[in-house]
């Protein structure tokens, strides 16, 4: 069965993959359009013949809208393995690379709000798919009729089948991560999937461990228990809460897809991906001997070039998006890439951030220092000096948005908060590098109506004075 789009939304995809609100510009009409186009972009790179794996998280409709991709890509004459459950997007990549598939489909809107969803497609090496692949797929939006076929007769003909993409991600985990250390360290831990794809994965790896688990919001709830499932501070309240009063050694969260990481310490203080990416760049140096470059996106901390000055290791900054990070792995040596997200990826495995593999590595490396998080992380403080950082995101019209950004472009401000502005970047956004150090980046969000101020600098006064100066500009006051 074929049929056009009748109504031409727009469809585009954003910094990792296409998303929108269910039911607004999130319909299952769309849904069909953007599978469409992936099989066609897969036929024309004679990809055609190869397997190709479809994954989905906790969302409201993603099976369903599982399901109806898997209905297209059938149609078009492609053997399509679909998850014959949940799954986390890292677990969706591995099974790529696993089952040497033509890519994958993942229906997830990640971290973004419970009204939203989306895909992201991942590549032939398990990563996310490169700037030039997602043009590709863009160009065909529309192009060709859909076509589609019954799920159930998919099924039967044995065109569609389920998998359970699992195994062969724990077995690679297990590859990686150092048991051993872990086994006999005796932590104490809580973890967080904040009611995402992620649940039961970290809890089943530390079977057999001598690791005490408990994990909260691990059922399915497609709300999010009204926040987003982003493992930032303002959203961890209720892991800070248990960590304390189960006297935890470490609260781990990951977000709606599994892909990022957050954490919270013995103290109930929330440790930001900045922290965590610079305690792994410097265990991987320094401990497991590993070589190779560090990559980080526009937004991250100055912590990672203080470190590869260090090491005298190369280091590559890149626009936000992992996808930039992904292209880097896939062409040079690198050892390690992050951004200021929670999302980390690491050398000997997928191109690909991992949020669980992360919060195990995360106890690896407390198992190796005889350590509680707090003590590992400021000894890093007292060698590498202190940092601060804080996020805002301010919700706005999208037409502000493009105002606020095209004014800082054409005439940035000589000072913010009385600081001297000395240099300023706009490879993503515009970023503006103050006397004292610190740093402030305005960039406007690629998936939702917001404005996000970044801010770094030396003390937490200097982060809120440069902060409220920031969100007073954008909000034109």
């Amino acid at each position: 069965m074929e049929g056009f789009a009748t109504c031409k939304s727009e469809i585009k995809f954003g910094t990792d993959g296409w998303r929108g609100i269910i039911s607004d510009s999130l319909t299952f009409e769309n849904v069909r359009v953007v599978a469409q186009a992936i099989a066609d972009y897969l036929q024309g790179i004679n990809q055609g013949d190869k397997v190709f794996v479809i994954g989905y998280d906790t969302r409201f409709l993603s099976r369903q809208y599982a399901e109806e991709c898997a209905r297209v890509v059938a149609a078009n004459k492609i053997k399509v393995f679909l998850t014959d459950k949940v799954a986390p997007t890292p677990v969706v990549s591995y099974g790529v690379k696993h089952l040497q598939a033509s890519g994958a489909i993942m229906v997830t809107a990640s971290h973004n709000p419970a009204e939203y969803n989306g895909i992201k497609f991942k590549a032939p090496y398990g990563g996310s798919a490169l700037p030039e692949i997602i043009t590709e797929i863009e160009k065909n939006l529309y192009c060709k009729p859909v076509k589609i076929m019954n799920f159930f007769e998919a099924l039967n003909l044995g065109i569609v089948q389920y998998f359970n993409a699992d195994e062969p991600y724990l077995n690679q985990v297990r590859r990686f991560i150092n048991f051993d250390l872990i086994k006999n360290a005796n932590l104490k831990v809580v973890i967080d999937p904040m009611y995402g794809a992620g649940a039961g994965y970290v809890r089943t790896l530390l079977e057999n461990t001598s690791v005490s688990v408990t994990e909260i919001r691990g059922e399915k709830n497609p709300g999010f228990g009204d926040i987003s499932p982003e493992p930032i501070a303002k959203n961890l309240d209720l892991l800070k809460k248990i960590v304390l009063e189960e006297q935890a050694d470490i609260g781990l969260a990951t977000d709606g897809d599994g892909d990022r990481l957050g954490a919270i310490d013995n103290h109930g203080s929330f440790v930001n991906s900045h922290q965590i990416y610079a305690l792994f760049l410097r265990y991987l140096v320094e401990q497991r001997k590993w070589s190779g470059g560090a990559v980080k996106t526009f937004s991250t901390s100055k912590m990672i070039d203080c470190l590869v000055k260090k090491y005298d290791i190369p280091v590559y900054e890149t626009p936000i998006g992992f996808k930039y990070i992904c292209a880097l792995f896939l062409k040079k040596d690198i050892l390690v890439g992050g951004e200021e997200s929670g999302g980390i990826g690491f050398k000997n495995h997928i191109p690909e951030r991992d949020g669980i593999l992360s919060s195990l590595l995360l106890l690896e490396l407390m198992a190796a220092h005889r350590k509680n998080l707090r003590e590992i992380l400021d000894d890093l403080m007292n060698e590498i000096g202190p940092f601060y950082y804080e996020r805002v995101d301010l919700h706005i019209s999208n037409e502000r948005k493009k105002l606020v950004l095209d004014l800082l472009r054409n005439n940035t401000p000589d000072k913010i908060a009385g600081i001297d502005v000395i240099k300023v970047e706009t490879m993503d956004g515009v970023k503006c590098h103050l006397a004292t150090g610190g740093w402030i980046l305005f960039r406007s969000s690629g998936t939702e109506p917001v404005v996000r101020i970044y801010v770094e600098g030396s003390s937490p006064a200097e982060v809120q004075s440069v902060l409220k100066s920031g969100i007073s500009f954008v909000e034109g006051k």
